[in-house]
């Protein structure tokens, strides 16, 4: 069985502030940091680091070849990324809040430059129960789900950032939705606002996709993790956040990765909360990645 993200890969421009900008405002930042970043090698670089053999497609720039050295260096396989020469890679700029929040204005660049060749090529050196893993920052993803569910491959499927395309998506097709709360309400068409608690939501999501394996973050409320078999509810570790931008890919890649192993879901879920939990409290998205030895003996 093999692993394989295909997503983003990002520069990220990183500014620490007392709050966020609001409109018509211009604020100084304390500090600019530049780190690698995109939901996709944040998540390639998370089941590196928690022992899987990760393969990572997707393209860059030419300013983006350090991003393919981070990756490396976590021990990802790269050879599925496209080097483009006529667009720039995808970036990010980021605001860090004094409490330790984010908000992000994303570009897509190469990262909106995938094409159907590519896919057909990268997907033919993978068969029937490898996984893959997508997210919402990369074009073609109703193609790659498509040709994905003809091998026979799992799906592995985090709609962020969420918009109109995930529906253009066979969602039928996923096996495995990672999702906050926020997402849930809004492929649910359901403003949750209207009364739903995240097992509720989790149990609505799994009605509508009975095949599916819903794992649905919760914030400070924790997660649950909920298919036909079994309910697991994991409470959160409790931190003191200075950057969130890489908690949720953390918890996705440390999950998936216990998954593949054959972990039960009380472990992976737990297992999955714990790397989240240490990423927060460091700065950047995948600089904040712990290894799996440091999520294992992780106590509070």
């Amino acid at each position: 069985m093999k692993v394989l993200c295909f997503g983003s890969l990002n520069i990220d421009y990183t500014y620490k502030v007392d709050h966020f900008v609001g409109k018509g405002e211009t604020l100084a930042s304390e500090s600019l940091q530049v780190f690698g970043g995109g939901k996709g090698l944040n998540q390639s670089v998370a089941l590196a680091k928690a022992g899987v053999e990760i393969y990572h497609a997707g393209a860059i720039g030419e300013d983006g070849k350090f991003l393919l050295q981070i990756m490396e260096a976590a021990g990802v396989h790269t050879e599925y990324v496209m080097e483009l020469t006529n667009v720039r890679s995808g970036n990010a700029i980021i605001q860090n809040d004094r409490e330790g929040d984010n908000c992000i204005l994303l570009y897509g660049g190469a990262n909106q430059s995938i094409t159907k060749e590519h896919v057909d090529r990268t997907l033919s050196h993978f068969q029937r129960e490898d996984y893959i893993i997508l997210q919402n920052e990369i074009n073609e993803l109703s193609y790659i789900v498509e040709k994905a569910h003809e091998k026979g491959m799992k799906i592995v499927l985090n709609p962020s950032p969420m918009n109109e395309k995930i529906f253009d998506l066979q969602l039928d097709y996923i096996d495995y939705f990672i999702l906050n709360e926020i997402e849930a309400g809004q492929i649910l068409r359901q403003d949750i606002k209207d009364g739903y608690n995240g097992a509720e939501l989790a149990e609505a999501l799994l009605k509508r996709f009975p095949s599916s394996s819903i794992v649905l973050t919760m914030g400070g409320d924790g997660s649950v993790f909920m298919d036909q078999k079994e309910t697991v509810l994991q409470p959160v570790y409790k931190v003191k956040a200075v950057d969130t931008t890489a908690a949720g890919d953390t918890f996705t890649g440390f999950f998936i990765s216990g998954i593949t192993k054959g972990l039960p879901v009380i472990q992976a879920m737990d297992l999955a909360s714990k790397a989240a939990a240490i990423a927060v409290t460091r700065r950047g998205a995948a600089p904040s990645i712990p290894f799996l030895e440091e999520a294992e003996r992780f106590t509070l």
